[in-house]
């Protein structure tokens, strides 16, 4: 509704039209603009006829709507309130009716049914249907109740009725049915128009759910192709990453000299260092691509913290630092039912984080059942540190990806700025939030509580089972184990020839899957080395065509896969190509005889 104030002396509708109005409104602003100037030059025409008749009541009846249609079309080009005026004109033309049906004319005339039909047609147009509805049952009751009483033949007052010439009933009958057509047209055009209108938003409307499918479209092809991205060049970084490690750990293998030693060690943290960024881009491109799936296996959550914060308290005696881990008396004979990888990470980022920006002082960790429902228990876990802390404004900041609290943090002791975010969104997950306190200068605490389910069964106070390491293999002559080695990379397999050769291991290479099945068809092997790209045929390949040859013990030899590969979902692809365990390149030597002995000697 427009209700703004126009200069007192506006006649011209162009001012009283906003581009704000919708079409019906503007059509009932054009109706009652142009609606009244048709009745003022109406009753003008009629206006000299009665005059010269000298009917006293229409003339004056004439004079009077002649001052009120003036007095509303300045009201309404000064202020344009299209309600206030519809009530108006409404309102008197019901007076108008009234007036004529029982004092002026004394019958109901072709005259009094227009007026009662511009009146519907004005209510319900340029009103609602309530309004419409009130205006119209009014008129018709006032009609009605004339017909039924001057149908007794009753006269109604003791006026005289005057008679209408001719004249005046053709110039009111053809005004009325002007205003009747004009109303009836210029609201049909309006509904038409507005129809159309709808038509072209239901019609732009789907255009843009087109063009937002393809952009989500695109976006999805987008992000697998940043995926892919990741994956490849992941893949083409850790190839020769690994070769620096081995090397590394090769040359440590040799008992350098202790200047040659230090700088082993500054190689193997530099190239340490970079692995675990490379591994911090993917994990956080792994969440954010929505593609973490979490275990629910059963765990205990002493040994888990024991096992995290063993080669965490290592670093933080290096740095000279105090480090204490408690952990909860109800917790170490129970198990949780959860995902204890993904828990390791969000606990080990966190240490990670408080030994690296803690400088003197010490790290606490702590994980207190707050809550035990006998199935479920509550479980808090805080990492302290006396470290640099972190200014209040900044603590949300650093939980976005790629931030740290300054540039002077990150040029002081560097990192992504990925491992809060993955907590975060690791946490976030699982629906529980992160919480920091922190004072400058004095240390941070982080911490967050998390619901696990208990299981039934209770620990069993006694050495755990644990795989059986090399040095403990004593007996079991190493240097007589067959090893293939499917592996493409000249410089890998040079790698695996070094370290293979520390163990009294003579491998033999294949430079693809097809020469691996090959050589296996022919020798004796006790374990095979599969890398998973190779040309030719790929270890996923090559895996399942071994599984499936005729001689069982061919079939069922022992595989590790050894990849470089950063795919979501490599784990599963290589367990269901029929490989039995895989190792991450780069990997750790001892790490990998452990596997290799694990599967030729398997553990009772």
């Amino acid at each position: 509704m427009n209700r703004r104030r126009i200069s007192f002396y506006n006649l011209s509708i162009k001012n009283i039209i906003s581009r704000d109005d919708s079409i019906l409104d503007q059509a009932r602003i054009r109706l009652i603009y142009y609606g009244l100037i048709l009745s003022f030059v109406g009753i003008l025409a009629i206006l000299p006829n009665v005059y010269n008749l000298h009917e006293s009541m229409q003339f004056t009846l004439a004079v009077i709507l002649l001052f009120v249609f003036f007095i509303l079309f300045k009201y309404f080009t000064f202020i344009p309130d299209w309600v206030a005026v519809s009530h108006a004109l409404l309102a008197m033309g019901t007076g108008v009716i009234f007036f004529s049906v029982y004092f002026l004319f004394q019958s109901v005339n072709i005259i009094v049914i227009q007026l009662v039909l511009l009146i519907i047609l004005f209510g319900y147009y340029m009103l609602d249907v309530t309004w419409g509805t009130v205006y119209s049952l009014i008129n018709l009751a006032s009609v009605l109740g004339f017909l039924v009483y001057d149908d007794a033949t009753h006269t109604l007052t003791k006026l005289r009725p005057e008679t209408i010439d001719g004249y005046t009933m053709i110039v009111s009958v053809f005004f009325n049915f002007i205003i009747i057509m004009f109303i009836q047209g210029h609201f049909y055009n309006a509904f038409v128009k507005n129809i159309k209108e709808l038509k072209g938003f239901a019609d732009s409307e789907k255009q843009l759910n087109e063009k937002l499918e393809k952009a989500m479209i695109r976006s999805e092809k987008s992000s697998e192709a940043q995926s892919d991205f990741l994956s490849t060049m992941s893949h083409e970084i850790r190839t020769p990453l690994n070769a620096v490690i081995g090397m590394s750990n090769l040359l440590m293998m040799e008992n350098p000299r202790p200047d040659q030693k230090e700088n082993l060690e500054i190689l193997r943290f530099s190239a340490g260092n970079l692995l675990t960024l490379i591994n911090d881009v993917l994990d956080f491109n792994k969440i954010e691509s929505g593609k973490i799936a979490f275990e629910n296996i059963k765990f205990n959550l002493n040994e888990l913290m024991q096992n995290i914060c063993g080669g965490q308290m290592v670093k933080a005696q290096e740095k000279g630092l105090d480090f204490s881990l408690h952990v909860d008396g109800f917790l170490k004979t129970r198990y949780m039912i959860g995902d204890p990888t993904r828990l390791s990470q969000i606990i080990f980022n966190l240490i990670s984080n408080a030994i690296k920006f803690t400088k003197k002082g010490g790290v606490k960790v702590s994980v207190t059942c707050v809550q035990d429902r006998h199935n479920e228990a509550t479980i808090r876990f805080s990492i302290q540190d006396s470290g640099i802390g972190i200014a209040d404004d900044k603590i949300a900041a650093i939980f976005e990806p790629f931030t740290q609290e300054s540039i002077t943090t990150t040029r002081q002791f560097g990192g992504t700025g990925l491992g809060l975010a993955i907590v975060k969104r690791l946490l976030e997950l699982q629906g529980v939030s992160i919480n920091v306190t922190s004072e400058i200068g004095v240390g941070s605490e982080f911490f967050f509580v998390m619901d696990f389910p208990v299981s039934t069964d209770t620990l069993v106070p006694e050495e755990p089972l644990r795989n059986i390491t090399p040095a403990e293999r004593g007996d079991y002559p190493i240097g007589n184990m067959q090893v293939l080695i499917a592996e493409d990379n000249p410089v890998n397999v040079m790698l695996m020839k070094k370290l293979f050769s520390k163990w009294n291991i003579t491998p033999v290479i294949a430079e693809n899957g097809e020469r691996a099945i090959e050589l296996l068809q022919y020798g004796n092997f006790d374990i095979i080395l599969m890398d998973l790209q190779m040309p030719v045929l790929d270890g996923f390949e090559a895996a399942k065509a071994i599984r499936k040859m005729p001689d069982p013990k061919k079939a069922t030899i022992p595989i590790i896969a050894l990849t470089a590969s950063a795919l979501f979902d490599i784990k599963d692809r290589v367990y269901n190509a029929g490989m039995n365990d895989y190792v991450s390149k780069p990997f750790k030597p001892n790490e990998l005889m452990d596997k290799m002995l694990n599967l030729v000697i398997p553990v009772s």
